[in-house]
């Protein structure tokens, strides 16, 4: 598995390797041990999958606060997505700062994103699929959300915002600024 540096903290990009021939290919996609050796000693407890129909569609900016946070380990595995996070951890030197990747079946990356950070994508073609993997139950009390065109946090989505399919939820989620602090930051310990 290649992981892949990225500008914040936390997060990490994770791409498979693939082994083809003339039928495809064949990709370990998770291994719970490498896992938790190389990126995080967690354990996945739900798998979920949305399809998005229309080019233009936005999902999020979700996350759950605890005790229910979620990481989630996310893939496209049909169209193409740009997947979003944004840090919403207090006290991080990347508090607001927001990064993309772009996700689809053809590369074949993934992102982990670990709880404390709002979570989003775009898609860019019709009919993307989405699975990822989650460190704790969908949990309704604990859903919280931020506008994805808060213009404090400025993400710079690949359609005009006024062509952008959103849910009416997502369309009525506060600003970063008017969250409570739902989680603290503590720098990582480097991992052996």
């Amino acid at each position: 598995m290649h992981i892949e540096t990225v500008a914040i903290e936390g997060i990490v990009a994770i791409t498979p390797p693939r082994f083809g021939d003339h039928r495809g290919y064949f990709s370990e996609v998770f291994k719970d041990a490498w896992f938790r050796e190389n990126v995080a000693n967690v354990t996945f407890v739900q798998d979920n999958e949305s399809l998005s129909a229309q080019a233009g569609t936005v999902r999020g900016l979700h996350f759950q606060i605890p005790p229910f946070a979620q990481g989630k380990l996310v893939r496209c595995l049909a169209g193409r997505i740009m997947d979003v996070v944004v840090d919403i951890r207090v006290g991080s030197p990347s508090f607001g700062k927001w990064l993309s990747q772009e996700l689809s079946p053809e590369t074949g990356k993934q992102l982990w994103i670990p709880p404390g950070f709002a979570h989003g994508f775009a898609t860019i073609e019709p009919n993307s699929v989405i699975s990822y993997k989650v460190t704790a139950p969908y949990s309704p009390q604990h859903d919280r959300g931020i506008a994805w065109n808060d213009p404090l946090i400025g993400i710079r989505w690949p359609f005009d915002e006024r062509d952008i399919v959103s849910s009416d939820k997502d369309k009525t989620l506060p600003r970063l600024a008017e969250l409570p602090s739902h989680f603290s930051y503590s720098p990582q310990q480097p991992r052996d």
